[in-house]
């Protein structure tokens, strides 16, 4: 794959990097040729990025082109986003404060050279910006308040670059250009690059090592390259066609950015940020699922300011919930008035709205999964020993679990499979888990979660490998989707 880089003026460019070109910018975005390289990776160095100025174009243009131009149309923009300075911020908090601590001054100015910066101890706050913001030359604005915060990103144009910082930025870019040949090189052509995105420090992760393999040979069953990527690699989205998030969603995560990253940049998304965002809200579920009139255990919202007593006009026991509540943390059971005042003390710490639940005690759940409005299996979710939840979270950290039973979707009540297929239909076309409560004939939607469970041995135990074929199969429908898209 040819790898460029584009200035303003070569003449006037400080670097020379063994097997990278420099092309003027003028040249790239008049010469046609140029547009017959498919998947170049154009590393864009012009000095501005501002809206119509010559860098700006060049990476319009990249995208247009199909190459890979770093930084992207969406990380200009970002790089202009006060919004993305706090949210970029607010995720770096612990760092910058650990970094910036010895700094006396109130402002400070962070050069960023792929990632690296002259004094090692700035690396890692380094890479994490370089990261959120792929742009090979840098530079962050930090100001402190009662506390370091990120106050802007831009760029740094090549000739600014300190005549004292150029043998370090050259080693840099060496480096960078390197593990990238390295990393690039494909034993055989492939068809599509995904990204598969997990956390290994996760406690209960979506799916377990072995069925993240069997994604993996799925994948390249589809003639695909796949990669396990984590959090530090939000800025390399642009080297991918598809992103397969396996890691618990939230919408204040790193999981939201990165899908609404991977979207903004043409990826086929699975779970897709719209979807992260209903499911993750237990309070705009309630309302929806009473809306379109499904059935659902009776819900009330309770806020920190309204009066508490509405709740009353539920039976004890019932269910606390939060509203971004997942793998049964965040969701209480209170027997009595005083349980519930006591828990409504402890959950308002945390949240300003709160959802009570009517408790339907049944032996197990439905969890009913659905791709592309396809029912793909049904399972058993058996609660834990002695426990209301499937999971029993002990107090000494060891959670406990209930069975898992699969069942041949055509041998699951017809009632359970109807209201999940309605209700993951109101939240889109993605990758959902329903989870369903059966009491005798009637069935009741108790929530819609993207990002399902799908276990080795567990969720795949009736369609075995069908089922990761078929995930696969949907990204690959989906690029196609959005690269028909493009050529219209």
């Amino acid at each position: 794959m040819r790898t460029i880089i584009v200035v303003n003026k070569p003449s006037r460019w400080p670097l020379q990097i063994p097997g990278v070109d420099i092309i003027a910018a003028k040249d790239y975005l008049m010469m046609a040729d140029f547009g017959e390289y498919r998947g170049m990776s154009v590393f864009n160095m012009c000095r501005s990025y501002r809206y119509q100025s010559f860098g700006y174009y060049v990476s319009l243009l990249a995208e247009a082109r199909g190459h890979r131009p770093s930084p992207s149309v969406s990380t200009i923009l970002d790089m202009r986003s006060q919004a993305t300075a706090r949210a970029i911020s607010w995720e770096l908090e612990s760092l910058i404060e650990k970094t910036l601590a010895p700094i006396k001054s109130d402002k400070f100015t962070l050069s960023v050279y792929f990632g690296k910066n002259m004094a090692q101890r700035y690396d890692r706050l380094c890479a994490r910006i370089f990261n959120a913001f792929h742009a090979p030359f840098l530079q962050a604005q930090f100001v402190k308040g009662k506390k370091w915060a990120l106050q802007s990103v831009g760029p740094i144009a090549g000739e600014d670059i300190p005549k004292t910082h150029i043998e370090f930025v050259l080693e840099a870019a060496n480096a960078y250009f390197s593990k990238r040949r390295i990393r690039v090189a494909r034993p055989k052509r492939t068809r599509y690059d995904l990204a598969i995105l997990v956390n290994d420090q996760e406690p209960s992760p979506p799916s377990n090592e072995k069925a993240l393999r069997k994604f993996v040979k799925a994948a390249e069953r589809a003639e695909y390259s796949a990669e396990f990527i984590s959090k530090e690699d939000y800025g390399r989205l642009i080297e991918f066609d598809a992103l397969f998030i396996r890691e618990t969603t939230a919408v204040n995560h790193h999981t939201f950015r990165f899908a609404k990253r991977a979207e903004t940049e043409g990826l086929a998304v699975i779970d897709d940020s719209e979807s992260i965002l209903k499911c993750t809200n237990k309070v705009f579920l309630a309302e929806l699922l009473e809306k379109r009139k499904i059935p659902a255990p009776k819900t009330v919202i309770v806020s920190k300011e309204s009066d508490r007593s509405s709740v009353l006009k539920l039976n004890f026991p019932m269910i606390l919930k939060r509203p971004d509540s997942s793998f049964s943390q965040g969701v209480v059971k209170v027997d009595s008035e005083e349980q519930l005042a006591e828990q409504f003390t402890i959950l308002f710490k945390y949240s300003d709205l709160l959802l009570a639940q009517e408790f339907m005690p049944t032996d197990f759940d439905w969890r009913v999964g659905i791709l592309d409005d396809q029912v793909l299996y049904a399972c058993r979710y058996h609660m834990a020993d002695g426990h209301w939840q499937i999971i029993n979270h002990t107090a000494q950290g060891d959670d406990r679990y209930g069975n898992v039973e699969s069942v041949p979707v055509h041998k699951a009540p017809k009632s359970v499979i109807s209201v999940a297929a309605r209700a993951a239909r109101l939240i889109g076309h993605g990758f959902y888990g329903v989870d369903v409560k059966q009491v005798g004939k009637a069935a009741y939607v108790v929530e819609v979660n993207d990002n399902p469970s799908i276990d080795a041995n567990v969720e795949d135990e009736i369609l075995g490998d069908r089922l990761y074929d078929a995930v696969i199969s949907s990204l690959t429908d989906r690029i196609k989707k959005i690269r028909g898209a493009e050529q219209l």
